[in-house]
Order: structure tokens, then sequence, then C-alpha cells
């Protein structure tokens, strides 16, 4: 085989795993940086099993979605429709514009923050220029291509910077491998079920069905399987347990308690120097510059198909949405300086409400022999699901109870 033919099959594959890099991208964002740092921080090594079980599960329902992106020729809100009414593709398109919609002022701070800290400048001003950024890319021709180069030039670029701080850390292959014993610490539940709730985002793993078929449309003749994103899942989980491992090695041991992701960055720099510091922003602006794009872009998207403009990147109303969304995550982020508790009650509400519903409701899809076809669900992705659905319930009936009693 020439140079060129491997070349060209290898920028192929990278394409097809484009899809999972986006979700991975999207998925893994300050909140997820934030979380991962405590739980290494608080806690050692020994949660690191949690990672192994929420990207088991993230695992089988992106593939699942990716299987309806790849079995049908309408998006999934469309299929949805048939089954059950407009208003349950409704219900679905509104919530997950709320959801991401109130959860977007933390990317643009978190995005904000980083490029401040570095430069020494007002966190304001790099929250407008991060969004007038995102907004300008909504505004160029072929915005999936775009989009995906932008997010796996920010996974490698996160994935560089978490690995070199990690192995800069030192950490023992054996206390690694200690931490993959599930156990759970006295007074760790909380943090235990915000991990799972946002490692296991059945938001993020619907979007794989509308990337999917976008990848179709730039590339009908390619052969997809639902497995190309695979990989990105277990990069997802891999920059989780890397933040943690590096949380554990240097902050357990001394105590140190962080709330957030650049405490994390600064607890940093006595140990390591400006260098270890300014790699870890270096990820954190990764993980906030990518959720702003994708988390915008699977709120719009996903609102647009709802309310009948199309599932597509390329609708004129999607990109509308999608700065709309922005444009919230912005004002919020400037106006308050970080997330409004009545926003992460909002986002909260509707999520205990439609995860499930939007669980089940891709599951049942999944099975349905017409609509599938050869793609249909097998026995262990269906025990596999159903563990993942009660799951989902279990972390939904926590929420209620913590938000309503």
């Amino acid at each position: 085989m020439s140079t060129n033919a491997k070349k060209s099959r290898s920028l192929a594959w990278l394409h097809a795993l484009g899809p999972g890099l986006i979700t991975a991208a999207l998925v893994f964002g300050p909140s997820k940086v934030t979380i991962a740092s405590i739980m290494g921080a608080d806690y050692g090594f020994s949660l690191l099993w949690l990672v192994v079980v929420a990207i088991f599960f993230m695992i089988i329902f992106t593939t699942m979605a990716a299987r309806v992106g790849i079995a049908t020729n309408q998006s999934l809100l469309t299929t949805i429709s048939h089954k059950y009414g407009n208003i349950a593709r409704i219900a679905i398109g509104v919530g997950v514009f709320l959801v991401t919609a109130s959860f977007q002022a933390g990317n643009s701070i978190g995005a904000g923050i980083t490029l401040a800290e570095a430069t020494h400048t007002p966190k304001v001003i790099w929250i407008i220029v991060c969004n007038l950024l995102g907004i300008g890319i909504l505004l160029v021709r072929g915005f999936y291509k775009i989009l995906e180069k932008i997010m796996i030039t920010l996974i490698i670029m996160m994935l560089f910077a978490f690995i070199i701080t990690m192995v800069m850390s030192k950490p023992s292959v054996g206390d690694i491998a200690g931490g993959f014993v599930p156990g759970v610490p006295k007074g760790s539940m909380g943090l235990i079920i915000a991990f799972t709730a946002s490692c296991f985002s059945i938001v993020g793993a619907i979007y794989q069905s509308y990337l999917v078929q976008e990848r179709k449309r730039i590339n009908p003749d390619a052969k997809l399987t639902g497995k190309e994103s695979i990989p990105g899942m277990l990069i997802l989980g891999f920059m989780s347990a890397t933040v943690m491992i590096c949380a554990a090695m240097v902050l357990h041991p001394a105590g140190i308690k962080i709330t957030t992701a650049t405490d994390m960055a600064k607890a940093l720099e006595p140990v390591f120097g400006n260098a270890a510091a300014g790699l870890f922003l270096v990820g954190l602006f990764g993980a906030s510059f990518s959720s702003l794009l994708g988390n915008a872009s699977l709120g719009g998207t996903l609102l647009g198909d709802a309310l009948g403009f199309g599932g597509h990147l390329s609708s004129g109303m999607v990109r509308v949405f999608i700065a709309v969304i922005m444009l919230i995550g912005a004002t919020v982020a400037i106006t308050f300086g970080k997330l409004p508790l009545q926003l992460i009650v909002l986002a909260q509400a509707v999520t205990i409400f439609i995860v499930p519903f939007i669980g089940i409701a891709l599951f049942l899809v999944a099975n349905d022999e017409k609509i599938m076809g050869p793609m249909k669900n097998g026995l262990f992705a269906n025990i596999a699901a159903v563990l993942g659905l009660l799951l989902m319930l279990g972390l939904a009936v926590n929420s209620a109870v913590t938000l309503f009693f």
C-alpha cells in the first residue's frame, strides 16, 4: 500500500472517530475537572473504580445512540415523535436546551478564568473573547468539519497537558491499581453521585446520533458500526482518571482542600513550579472551551430539531439557537461571575424529569426491529442498558429527594 493510501486510511479512521471525540470533549468540561480534582484531593486513589463504572455505561448508551443514527435517515427526535408523538419530541428538545443553557455559564467562566490566570488580566475580557470566537466559528461554512477539527485539537491538547502533569507527580502503579478496587470512603457519597451523573451523561450520549449523521452526510460511503464512539469515551475516562491521580499524588498527602479547578492549578505551582501549573491551565482551558462549543451545539441542535427546523448543524435556525446559548452563558458569567444557584436548581429539576425519559426512549427505539434492522440491540447491550437505566433512575430519585425534600 502506498504512503498516500495509508495516510488517507488513517485520516478516514480519525474522522470516523470524530463524533465520539466531540462527545468526549463536550462532556469533559470544567465541572468534570473540578469534581475529579476534589475526589483525588479528598480521597486519594480510592474512587478510581468509579471512572470504570461511569464510562462503561456511557459506552453502552453512546454506541446505542450511534447505531440509531446509522440505522435511520431521520433524526433521533423525529424517530421518537413517530413512536410517541410531538409532545415527547418537544419536551426532550426544550428540556435539553434548558439544561445546556443553564450550565453554559460555567463553561464561559472556566474558559475566561484560565486565560485570565495565564495572562493576569480580567476574566470578563476573555469570557467575551471566547464566546465571540465561538459565535464566529458558527458562521464558517461546513461548521461540523470545523467543530470536529477543533475538538480533536483540544482533546490532544488536554491529553498532553494532563498526562505530562500526572507523569511529573510520579504516581505508584500499585496505588493506582488499588484505586480500581471498589469501595466507598466515609463522606464520599455526594461526590460519587455528582461524578457518576456528570460522566454518565445521557444528554451527551444521545447527541452521538446527530453527530454520526453529520459524519454520514459528509461521507455517505463511510462504513460505520457505532463502535467508533468507544475510543472517545475511553479518552473521557482516561482524562478523568489522570486528573484524579494527579490530585491524589499532590494534594491528598498534604491535606490540601480545593473547591475549583483553578485551585488545583495554584496548588501544583509550589510543588512543580510555574510550568506544571501552566500545563494544567492549558488542559483546563481545553476542557472549558470544548464544552463551551459542544454544549451549545448540543442544546441548539436538539431545540432546532424539536421545533421543526431540522437537527442539522447546517440549519440557520440551529446555529441561531447555538449562538443564543453562548450569549446566555456569557451574559450570566459576566453578570454574576459564577453559576447562580437558581440556574443550578433549574438545570437539576429539568434533568430529574427529562433524563430518565430520554434514556428509556432511546432504549425502546434501539430495540425496535422495524427502525433498527440488524443494528438492533443485542442481549448484552440490553442487559447493560437496563442496569444503566436503573442507575439513572436511582440518581434521579436521589436528586429529587435532595432538591425538593
